[in-house]
C-alpha cells in the first residue's frame, strides 16, 4: 500500500479554550526531539468518522462552509483521475456510482469537473431515492448535475434488482454499464455508514467487484467502517482510495488494506484550527 500526501470534541459556541488545547499539544509533542519529528507526528495522526464530523462542523462554524469542502474534495478527485490516466482517459467509459450522502455529493462534483473534458463517456448511477439526498450541499450539486448535457444519469432505487419489480429493463442496462466500464468511482457510502448493506447497494457492490474496471473509492471503500475497519457483508474492493483531510483509522487496519488499494490523502482546505480539542 502506498500513502501519498498531495497539497491540492467539538468547539464551543464561544471562543475555543486555547490554553487547554496548547497543554494537550505540549503533552503529545513532549517526546519529539525536533521540529521535523513534531511535524511527522502531527501529519500522521489518523481520525475516526466522529472526529471528522466534528472537524467539519468546527470548520463550518469558522466560516468554511461544507459546500466548499465538498467542492474541494470533488475537484481533488477529478484531478486525481486526470493525473492517473492522462491521455488514456480519451474515449473511456467512466461510471460514477453515487449514494445519497455527502460521499455521493463529492463524486457528483468530480463528474461536473470531468464533464468539461472532451471525449469522455460519463455516467452517473444514483443508488437510492434522489428525493432523499441528505444534506444541502449534496442537494445543490444534484440539482446542478442534472443540467449537464455531457453525461447520462441512471436511477437505482429501493425497488431495483427485485425480480417482481417493473425495473427489469433498467436494471439490465445498469448491469451492462457497470460491466462495460473502464473506470468506476465508488461514492456509495462514506464515513456515515452504520448499518448492514442492503439492496440495491448490495447488488451494486457485487457488480463493481465483478467488473474489470479500475475502481476508485471516495474517502473509504463502501462497506468498510472507516473507524474500526470492520467489513460489512459486502464491500467494494478498490484499486485506489482517495481520502480527505486526514486518513481514517479503519483504512490502515490489517484486515482492510486489501480492499483499499493505494491510499491517497487530499487536503480540502479545512483550517487546522478546526481540529482544536478534537485530535489533540
Amino acid at each position: 500500500m502506498c500513502l501519498i500526501t498531495k497539497n491540492t470534541n467539538r468547539l464551543s459556541k464561544g471562543k475555543p479554550n486555547i490554553k487547554k488545547t496548547t497543554e494537550k499539544k505540549d503533552k503529545v509533542f513532549a517526546q519529539a526531539d525536533s521540529k521535523k519529528k513534531i511535524l511527522e507526528i502531527y501529519n500522521n495522526i489518523t481520525i475516526t468518522s466522529a472526529q471528522m464530523y466534528q472537524i467539519e462542523d468546527n470548520g463550518s462554524r469558522m466560516g468554511f462552509h461544507k459546500s466548499y469542502m465538498m467542492e474541494n474534495a470533488g475537484h481533488a478527485l477529478a484531478d486525481f483521475i486526470i493525473s492517473k490516466f492522462g491521455e488514456d482517459l480519451f474515449d473511456k467509459k467512466i461510471v460514477f456510482i453515487c449514494g445519497t450522502g455527502n460521499n455521493g455529493g463529492d463524486a457528483m462534483v468530480a463528474t461536473r469537473h470531468l464533464s468539461c473534458n472532451y471525449g469522455l463517456n460519463l455516467f452517473i448511477i444514483i443508488v437510492g431515492n434522489s428525493n432523499k439526498i441528505k444534506t444541502e450541499e449534496a442537494k445543490m450539486n444534484w440539482i446542478l448535475i442534472q443540467k449537464l448535457k455531457k453525461l447520462t444519469i441512471l436511477y437505482c432505487d429501493g425497488d431495483s434488482f427485485n425480480p417482481k419489480s417493473s425495473h427489469i429493463e433498467n436494471d439490465e442496462f445498469i448491469k451492462k454499464i457497470i460491466s462495460d466500464s473502464d473506470i468506476i468511482i465508488d461514492g456509495i457510502f462514506g464515513t456515515g455508514i452504520k448499518d448492514e448493506v442492503k439492496e440495491p447497494q448490495k447488488t451494486i457492490i457485487g457488480l463493481i467487484n465483478k467488473s474489470k474496471a479500475y475502481v476508485i473509492s471516495v474517502d473509504v471503500p463502501s462497506g468498510i467502517d472507516p473507524t474500526t475497519g470492520t467489513k460489512k457483508s459486502v464491500c467494494v474492493k478498490a484499486d485506489s482510495t482517495i481520502t480527505f483531510h486526514r486518513i481514517k483509522n479503519g483504512l490502515l487496519q490489517s484486515n482492510t488494506r486489501k480492499y483499499c488499494g493505494e491510499i491517497y490523502l487530499e487536503k480540502i482546505g479545512i483550517p487546522c484550527e478546526a481540529e482544536e480539542e478534537v485530535i489533540l
